[in-house]
């Protein structure tokens, strides 16, 4: 599986990105999807992650209410919509997939999954 990252960008405290994640690959519509970010002097942390239905969804408190993951297995992407972006949100942000179950990427997946894609920087000023 091939994750290709894209979306990032400079923007306004206050305004919205949407990250999206191409994927490519056997079955990559199969895979629980995670997105994680690193801010600079700090550890990557789990963002958001989605089940491989689309029918669960997981958000680190952080971005509860502001950011929302979806996907599209038809189109074999997964998205990111980041609103209210604030500047404590500027990271690379990574997209990743998993065939260990959605709850596992939750807690275990910012330590390493099976797939990574190349990061996508977002800087939030204020």
């Amino acid at each position: 599986v091939q994750l290709q990252a894209s979306g990032g960008g400079l923007v306004q405290a206050g305004g919205s990105l949407r990250l999206s994640c191409a994927a490519s690959g056997r079955a990559a519509s199969s895979w629980a999807m995670g997105w994680f970010r690193q801010a600079p002097g700090k550890e990557r942390e789990f963002v958001a992650a989605i089940s491989w239905s689309g029918g669960s969804t997981y958000y680190a408190d952080s971005v509860k209410g502001r950011f929302t993951i979806s996907r599209d297995n038809a189109k074999n992407t997964v998205y990111l919509q980041m609103n209210s972006l604030q500047p404590e949100d500027t990271a690379v942000y990574y997209c990743a997939a998993d065939s260990r179950d959605t709850v596992v990427v939750v807690f275990e997946g910012r330590y390493g999954m099976d797939y990574w894609g190349k990061g996508t920087l977002v800087t939030v000023s204020s």
